[in-house]
């Protein structure tokens, strides 16, 4: 279990330039190897108690040392609990002292010379992206609660790593790998949640999904998609499985589509991971002409930003999402960082606001955290 970061790219794909700044200063690769684990069943409402014998000389001595492991994890269960953080009302009023990695205007120029591009005729759309930055000195675990509170997805995480954290509430497979099942799902396409009726908001709905400029950008990131797998699936074996449907979350509507294919004979998840990282939705198209552009504009590094947060395991299953709606704590500071697709008919204050309606959910997980002293 871990994260693949965005700067991994430059190992992919080394005319992809690194970034002009790291100030974050965190891996660009990160995995642990867990020798226990626990598993919870929530349809089941069950737990299981898992122990990996790792058999370096002695089996027995392994096995026994695993058991052991077990017993010691049992007993951990038994003891009450710290006192956590009581989480209820999430619209708490606090105010974040948020600082950015560029202005308003800076945003808007960085948007405008990646036009330039698109006009040009070197790609089709590009994701550009910015970053904020807050005081937090909360524990991780109860920033992981307050995101899960207001913007329950289907990617939960909390990792906590020596120096730093990982928080997360991704809307969004990556790629997911299971006896030769490659399954990705795209997301391209996002409008604010109406705010004061269900009308309002099927108005919205139906904007977004009737929109010449967004339809014709999410066809284009789901072919990006296809491509990638195809990289890796037997011939003919990829379909489109849904089209631009519509999910909602707390803060936003997003369009999303679902793509899948039968890997070749010999393929591993490795194979896979190569072959689609990082996601055509986080990056543009094309996507190598796109990452040079964003290595060139954007000021700092992404860091885990853009990059993928996923486990394997033993038997050969890889699932993964992208590294969206995640928010990164080191020395006593949350980093979070969202973009949105630029196309050629684009406006730059329409991405700028994009960008910031889409971190909204983790500013706001985070004040929450911050109104109890």
């Amino acid at each position: 279990m871990g994260y693949l970061g965005y700067e991994m790219v430059h190992f992919f794909e080394p005319s992809v330039p690194r970034a002009r700044k790291d100030d974050l200063e965190v891996p660009d690769l990160c995995f642990l190897l867990a020798d226990t684990l626990i598993i919870f069943d929530h349809q089941e409402r069950k737990m299981f108690l898992i122990a990996n014998a790792i058999i370096e000389n002695n089996a027995l001595e392994a096995y026994e040392k695993a058991k052991r492991k077990l017993d010691d994890l049992q007993e951990a269960l038994s003891k009450p609990l710290y006192h956590p953080l009581f989480l209820r009302n999430p619209d708490c009023g606090h105010e974040l002292p948020l600082a950015v990695n560029m202005t308003k205007e800076e945003y808007i120029s960085m948007t405008e010379k990646m036009q330039e591009y698109i006009r040009a005729g070197d790609i089709f759309q590009v994701v550009p992206s910015q970053r904020w930055h807050t005081p937090c000195k909360k524990d991780p675990i109860d920033v992981y609660r307050a995101l899960r509170l207001i913007n329950p997805s289907p990617y939960m995480f909390c990792l906590k790593f020596k120096d730093f954290s990982l928080v997360g509430s991704s809307p969004e497979v990556h790629v997911r790998f299971d006896k030769r099942k490659v399954y990705v799902r795209p997301i391209a396409g996002t409008r604010p949640r109406g705010q004061n009726s269900p009308e309002e908001e099927a108005k919205i709905v139906e904007e977004l999904i009737n929109d010449p400029k967004e339809k014709a950008e999410h066809i284009m990131l789901v072919d990006l998609a296809r491509n990638d797998i195809g990289r890796v699936c037997a011939f003919n074996s990829i379909i489109v499985k849904e089209l631009m449907v519509i999910e909602k979350y707390s803060h936003v509507i997003h369009m999303v589509s679902s793509v899948e294919g039968i890997a070749r004979e010999g393929i591993s998840p490795f194979d896979v991971l190569e072959a689609t990282f990082p996601a055509g939705t986080v990056t543009g198209a094309p996507k190598v002409r796109a990452m040079q552009i964003i290595s060139q504009l954007e000021p700092t590094c992404r860091g885990p930003y853009a990059g993928i947060v996923g486990c394997l395991s033993f038997s050969g299953y890889l699932d993964s999402c992208i590294a969206i709606r995640t928010i990164l704590i080191k020395n006593g500071y949350a980093y979070l960082q969202a973009g949105g697709g630029l196309v050629a008919d684009s406006t730059p204050i329409g991405e700028y606001l994009e960008s910031s309606n889409k971190a909204k959910a983790g500013m706001k997980a985070l004040a929450l955290v911050e109104s109890f002293l």
